[in-house]
């Protein structure tokens, strides 16, 4: 029987080319880091800002004594994540090579293993022009960051060279109270005369089994009574096992679960689970943590998707690639509706649609069976740099017909960049789409968001569209007058309060998905005052604090009852009246101040604003009928500092500007300097200088050139658009340089 054994301790890594000749170990191994996987080595440098993390070729290695793997016919290496391009050698012979970097892939060693074999992985995560992703809002950790297994298999086996996928297909389709499921195995090494018996299970109790020729691998099954697949509210799921024998002894198996349901993405009623509406509402999420980066181990990933189930939401997006198998295990069991995406992301490269496509084939094959996926995502704002050409055109149609042809289930759909044409013959490629809209953080206001979307619905009444991304970002900082673009935790609340009330009463809206559930590093980034992250997420990087607006979405979208005062690191105030939210899912709250009620309110969006006097130290209970929460103020004279973002080191401040009244700086949005033609002329020289020699987001033609693009920056100081420069593939600039620029800028009359 074929077996599969963990062989993720005791692996050495270095960094050191110089190390490694003829991909051979020549240097004493004791000098090398003693490592195991999941492991990569830009838990550090990728999260502290800067865009300097190490990009480039690593090394591990370990031994294998044959004796380990002596029991199987043939021998796999299996790798369930290693980014982004990976070379396995055996005694210095090439196994396998696999570009991208979120996919499980094998390298059969058989042929090439001695008595005692030195194993070497050789992983690269350095810039190049074909695999994706290349340019993007997150940062591309290198390394073995998921399991690496050892596979003992007989020669007639389940087919483990087919995109790293299990061998075996498992289709079940709805029919009235009925299901038919129908089974495809696939099968390498047959003599002919293997048999294969399938067994569908539910829970213990047998429902149907069958035995047939191996070769002819396929059987289907009818579930009488079935008990469907219903998301949050009941993720039932039943098993089917596979056991291929040769009529003497077992060589291979499958356990492979699978839930039954049906849906339909409808343009007006959105999306319907088993024939009910069942309103997509969630987030996204990215795939690291602290220090540890993207290699990341089950309970963290358990621990991801048990804040997601307590927020409330019955979506996510897995953004911006394959995730964990564990991910989607543990989806299919909570029952959480997933898009599944691949990196194709932001920039389109011509000597990328290779990788597109078999990145495309992995996702599929090895994801085929989860009944929790029910989108495949083509790309993410894929057109930053313009929808027309034709090269990107056709890819999309490529892989469009693709997850067409390999799954007749699901439908496709994408993410489009806010600045994209409505009218883009781009945006009709897919069977749904959903749009990526920052109108109150990036750019315009928040009053946009839903308006837009009624624009779209109106000029494309038949194509089901959603949201795929909206946030704003907030850290530790506070402050009694929110406004866009200050981090402030209550402008972050203010903003997703109004993006909820205008979104989740838009039924047609087939799915929203916040961005993001967590912060995220993005080592480019240099924002809010702590450099390196991406701080848009409801839960700190760190998962230990669940900001305000977390409560927002749980008073919309929970059950379980509570009640939330907001602000409870907003301790010192110096108004003598200051407003105190609160977040519930109960009907009615009441706010008490030093035991004094403030009044009873209810609400029907769940927020509740109460004025509550400032004088002293105020301690401040809200209830619920029998739920309570608590929090204090405390009146001081002088606004506390602390709350205020000051950036430190090379980075500039809000103070350090120099202002002249009837001329402009870096203070002034950008709608202001393209309205005059010496400030938008030397804009643009200084953005083609920050894009040169560049493949960049940044490139200052393209920008000036795309009317949607410059709509949505308008709203941008010049400041923030230069901060954001290395996020979008341009030269950082350091404080000086930004000084200057704005002495510059002092120079030309408004």
């Amino acid at each position: 029987m074929s077996k599969k054994l963990n062989w993720n301790e005791g692996w050495l890594f270095t960094k050191e080319v110089s190390w490694v000749q003829d991909n051979k170990v020549v240097l004493n191994e004791e000098a090398w880091e003693k490592v195991n996987v999941p492991h990569t080595w830009n838990g550090k440098d990728g999260q502290d800002g800067g865009n300097d993390y190490y990009r480039g070729t690593c090394y591990y290695t370990k031994k294998l004594n044959k004796e380990l793997v002596a029991d199987g016919e043939d021998v796999y290496l299996e790798f369930e994540g290693a980014n982004s391009s990976a070379d396995v050698y055996v005694n210095g012979n090439l196994a396998v090579h696999h570009d991208g970097g979120y996919s499980t892939f094998r390298a059969n060693i058989t042929e090439l293993l001695e008595d005692e074999n030195t194993i070497i992985v050789a992983v690269d995560n350095a810039p190049n022009d074909r695999v994706y992703p290349q340019m993007a809002d997150f940062t591309f950790y290198g390394g073995i960051y998921r399991d690496v297994n050892l596979l003992c298999v007989s020669k007639a086996r389940f087919d483990l060279d087919y995109f790293g996928g299990p061998g075996i297909t498992v289709t079940p389709v709805v029919e009235g109270s009925d299901a038919k499921v129908a089974v495809k195995a696939y099968f390498t090494g047959l003599t002919g005369k293997e048999t294969v018996k399938f067994t569908v299970k539910d829970g213990d109790s047998v429902i149907a089994e069958s035995t047939i020729a191996a070769t002819e691998g396929t059987a289907d099954f009818v579930i009488k009574d079935v008990h469907l697949w219903n998301a949050i509210q009941d993720p039932y799921l039943y098993s089917l096992e596979a056991v291929l024998t040769d009529g003497e002894k077992e060589l291979d198996q499958r356990v492979i679960r699978f839930g039954c349901r049906y849906f339909e993405i409808h343009p007006e009623k959105g999306f319907i689970l088993n024939g009910k509406e069942c309103p997509l509402r969630g987030v996204s999420r990215h795939q690291d943590r602290p220090e540890i980066g993207n290699a990341l181990l089950p309970k963290h990933h358990k621990e991801d998707l048990e804040l997601i189930k307590e927020v409330g939401a019955n979506t996510i997006r897995l953004a911006h690639y394959q995730h964990n198998q564990v991910v989607y295990d543990l989806s299919d069991e909570m029952g959480f509706v997933l898009w599944a995406e691949i990196p194709y992301i932001s920039n389109h490269m011509p000597n990328g649609r290779e990788n597109t496509i078999s990145q495309m084939k992995e996702l599929i094959v090895q994801n085929y069976n989860h009944p929790s996926i029910f989108v495949w995502g083509l790309s993410n704002e894929i057109t930053m740099k313009g929808d027309t050409d034709p090269d990107l055109i056709e890819n999309h149609h490529i892989l469009n017909d693709l997850c067409h042809e390999m799954d007749k289930t699901r439908p496709t759909t994408m993410a489009i960049v806010s600045m994209c044409p409505m009218t883009s013959p781009y945006v009709q490629i897919p069977d749904t789409v959903a749009w990526n809209h920052y109108f109150g953080w990036y750019g315009g206001d928040t009053s946009m968001n839903g308006p837009w979307m009624d624009k779209f619905h109106e000029l494309y009444p038949n194509l089901p569209v959603g949201m795929s991304e909206y946030g704003c970002e907030a850290l530790n900082w506070h402050t009694s007058d929110p406004a866009q673009g200050d981090y402030t935790e209550e402008y972050q609340a203010y903003y997703h309060e109004e993006l909820i009330k205008q979104l989740f009463t838009r039924p047609y809206l087939w799915a929203t998905h916040v961005w993001n559930m967590f912060d995220f590093a993005a080592d480019s980034r240099s924002e809010g005052g702590e450099d390196g992250m991406n701080h848009k997420g409801l839960v700190t990087f760190d998962r230990k604090y669940k900001k305000d607006s977390f409560y927002a979405y749980k008073a919309w979208l929970s059950e379980d009852p509570f009640v939330h005062i907001c602000g409870k690191r907003y301790v010192d105030r110096v108004e003598d009246v200051t407003k105190v939210t609160v977040y519930s899912n109960q009907p009615e709250v009441e706010l008490f101040a030093n035991g004094v009620s403030l009044g009873k309110q209810t609400s029907d969006v769940h927020f509740f604003y109460f004025d509550v006097p400032n004088a002293g130290i105020m301690q401040l209970v809200a209830k619920a009928g029998e739920l309570e929460d608590t929090s204090k103020i405390v009146k001081v004279e002088k606004f506390n500092d602390d709350y205020r973002m000051v950036e430190t080191g090379d980075v500039l401040n809000w103070f350090e500007i120099t202002e002249i009244e009837g001329y402009f700086s870096i203070n002034d949005k950008m709608s202001e300097l393209m309205s005059n033609e010496a400030a938008k002329g030397f804009l643009l020289n200084a953005m083609m200088s920050s894009a040169e020699g560049r493949n960049t987001m940044a490139d200052a033609g393209s920008i000036m050139d795309n009317p949607g693009l410059m709509t949505f920056l308008s709203g941008f100081t010049v400041k923030r658009l230069l901060s954001m420069m290395p996020a979008m593939g341009g030269k950082p600039m350091t404080k000086d340089q930004m000084l200057a620029f704005n002495a510059a800028l002092n120079q030309i009359k408004k």
